[in-house]
């Protein structure tokens, strides 16, 4: 049975307010890292920068454990199976604890390397090997906070997550300020700070999943089998996800040949957009969960009304966002940095990601829409040719850095932030057509327990 319309508008905002929260809550972590590695000088800046990049890389191409896992869960509660649903929940932790222990050894061993890519001056890859492989030891608490959360969001509870995402940011924002300024660890104590306010993060939220299983009578073993099952029903996020951790790192790639000031200025920009996302995001978290539920119960009438409900509050979440974040642009850069140059780069710089925010509310819920629809292949199809379509604009940003730098002044900082601000946003514009092409048809509403 479909539900009434104001069923939708109150079901959202259950879902999307703590999720809204919560997200907030964790770009935050990178926010309070920045302000506070800021105050250490440029060159700590600018190689946060390209290690937060890499990290969030390593992390972020296993975002299917979140929203996989996510859609999954709530598929089967709507099915009216709990056990089924908790069941499918256990599998996909097990996975984020194997995938977070290699990736965690990979990039310890490889810091160098992965962080020498982008270019950047010695001493700004000093500053970013050392986050990094201080970094690498909170992977296996980040892929588990992104699994117990997506099982979570599945069983319709975004509070829990609300919960650990508050402590955690909370704990963060006190272990950064003590450990860098306090004792005098620098780089390393923001990393040390994160790693350990993560799995914390990670340990809360896995007692709760524990407690879910015994209430539900699901045993908490490792079965190998259904194990490998999710993995491969997370290859079309996982493709989706690469393909899109490929647009930032490219930018992150273009700000870094501009020189250090642009960097710095961009991962302030770059966080700032990160922020917004996450803000947007709440929309696309209820998106999964109530597309999910109501597919799997076979009700299309209530996903196609929820769709177009969660649209609006997306395009109109987006122009708020905007509007906020042109008032309060020009306070944002000396938050961040005392370098005036930097500042002048970050004011024009978030100029454009302001513009941008509407744009932004749309791709965000459609993306959750398709996501909970299971609708991955198409998802990872869409992003590969966006990428495709992406790389020559960037690159010819790229190429023509030194022209748009002119003498190095502020002005040419800023104008060629600008330019690769202006390219990512019209990454996000062919993203939005792509989805509205692909969400005005109905071949992406399959309804059933499983995909």
């Amino acid at each position: 049975m479909s539900q009434a319309p104001g069923s939708h508008h109150r079901e959202v905002v259950r879902l999307a307010g703590p999720a809204f929260l919560a997200l907030v809550a964790e770009p935050l972590f990178l926010l309070v890292d920045s302000a506070v590695v800021g105050r250490l000088g440029v060159e700590p800046l600018a190689g946060l920068g390209i290690a937060s990049a890499v990290l969030l890389t390593a992390a972020n191409v296993f975002v299917f454990l979140a929203y996989g896992t996510t859609s999954v869960v709530a598929r089967r509660l709507g099915a009216g199976s709990r056990a089924g649903a908790v069941s499918a929940g256990i599998d996909g932790t097990w996975l984020a604890v194997g995938l977070g222990a290699v990736t965690a050894v990979l990039v310890g061993l490889f810091a160098g390397d992965l962080a020498g890519v982008f270019g950047a001056s010695p001493g700004v890859l000093d500053e970013a090997v050392t986050y990094l492989r201080v970094s690498a030891l909170g992977l296996p608490g980040m892929l588990v906070v992104l699994a117990t959360t997506g099982v979570l969001r599945g069983l319709q509870d975004t509070r829990t997550p609300l919960v650990a995402a508050v402590l955690g940011f909370s704990a963060n924002a006190a272990l950064n300020i003590w450990f860098v300024h306090g004792l005098g660890w620098g780089i390393a104590g923001s990393a040390w700070g994160t790693v350990i306010a993560q799995t914390a993060m990670a340990a809360g939220l896995a007692a709760v999943l524990v407690r879910e299983a015994r209430r539900a009578r699901v045993p908490l073993r490792a079965h190998p089998g259904r194990v490998l099952v999710a993995a491969r029903g997370g290859v079309p996020l996982l493709v989706r996800t690469l393909a899109l951790r490929g647009v930032l790192l490219l930018t992150t790639w273009v700000a870094a040949g501009l020189g250090d000031v642009p960097l710095a200025a961009y991962q302030v920009s770059a966080t700032v957009w990160s922020f917004l996302t996450f803000a947007l995001d709440a929309l696309a978290i209820a998106a999964q969960a109530i597309t999910g539920r109501a597919l799997g119960a076979g009700d299309l009438v209530t996903t196609r009304a929820a769709t177009r409900l969660m649209v609006r509050w997306g395009v109109l979440g987006g122009v708020v966002l905007g509007v906020l974040l042109l008032l309060v642009r020009p306070f944002v850069g000396p938050l961040f940095t005392s370098d005036p140059e930097v500042q002048a780069a970050i004011d024009t710089a978030l100029l454009v990601v302001a513009l941008g925010q509407p744009l932004s509310g749309y791709v965000f819920v459609v993306d959750g829409v398709l996501i909970g629809a299971g609708d991955g292949p198409w998802l990872a199809r869409a992003m590969l040719v966006n990428l495709a379509l992406y790389l020559p604009v960037a690159l010819a940003v790229h190429l023509a850095g030194d022209w748009l730098l002119g003498d190095g002044g502020r002005q040419g900082t800023g104008d060629a932030l600008t330019w690769l601000w202006l390219a990512f946003t019209t990454f996000m514009a062919v993203r939005a057509t792509l989805m509205w092409l692909r969400v005005h048809t109905d071949r992406w509403m399959v309804v059933g327990a499983t995909f």
